[in-house]
């Protein structure tokens, strides 16, 4: 996957959890898994590259938390037409 996406998961009709699918190798799949605060939590692959960004709890969720993991994880940080999704959530 070239470009990263935001996508948002419902339940009758609330949101349930997001992820941030990141820029990946195709084929990756998760070895672990860290926790990072706020309900985020980082995958990353077999050879230690972020592969995406599970939002627990995406309507209590906040776009600077999430830049914050972004930054630490050398990634560009979303801007908010990207949040927007689970903003509207």
């Amino acid at each position: 996957m070239r470009h990263r996406y935001l996508e948002v998961t419902f339940r009758r009709g609330k949101p349930l959890a997001a992820y941030l699918y990141l820029p990946r190798a195709s084929g990756a799949k998760a070895a672990r898994t860290t926790d990072e605060g706020h309900g985020l939590r980082v995958d990353y692959d077999t050879d230690g590259a972020p592969m995406g960004i599970e939002i627990t709890a995406p309507s209590a969720a906040e776009i600077e938390h999430v830049n914050a993991v972004l930054t630490k994880l050398g990634q560009p940080e979303l801007a908010p037409e990207e949040w927007a999704p689970a903003k509207a959530a």
